[in-house]
């Protein structure tokens, strides 16, 4: 069985690097991004079961990134990861499709707890959208 893949995308390099480190020590497999252009970038190159995001960042923000993301991969779940967290923001964010909002420093362990429960619902919406294109290419060709 492979390793829970994440992306993790904070401007703060030394964060990131850090929390990156101890993931991989817990068994995932980890990419980093440092803006939400290369999170995007990796995001199209590359699958992944979660994205952990910062929320504040210099640019494209967290909620632009997100909407980005998600608009373009729907089932990816993404998290998302501030030191600056307000209740609007954080609602914001969940209506956009963030599956979390964490606020740092969060417990390590109650992140990689979310990002396992992310991979498995990953897995089943794209179980899902899988299934339903099989019965429309059914249903086309009159099976």
């Amino acid at each position: 069985m492979r390793a829970d893949r994440v992306l993790l995308v904070d401007d703060e390099v030394e964060f990131v690097e850090t929390l990156a480190e101890r993931m991989r020590a817990r068994g995932l497999e980890v990419a980093t991004a440092t803006n939400g252009g290369e999170a995007i970038v990796l995001a199209e190159r590359e699958s992944f079961d979660a994205v952990v995001l910062d929320l504040a960042m210099p640019g494209m923000d967290g909620i632009e990134t997100l909407e980005h993301l998600l608009r373009h991969q729907p089932d990816l779940q993404v998290m998302l990861l501030t030191g600056q967290a307000t209740v609007q923001r954080a609602v914001e964010a969940t209506r956009l499709g963030a599956i979390e909002v964490f606020e740092k420093p969060t417990d390590i362990e109650t992140l990689i707890t979310k990002i396992r429960e992310a991979r498995a619902q990953r897995f089943a919406l794209v179980e899902q959208r899988t299934q339903q294109e099989i019965e429309e290419i059914l249903r086309a060709r009159g099976w």
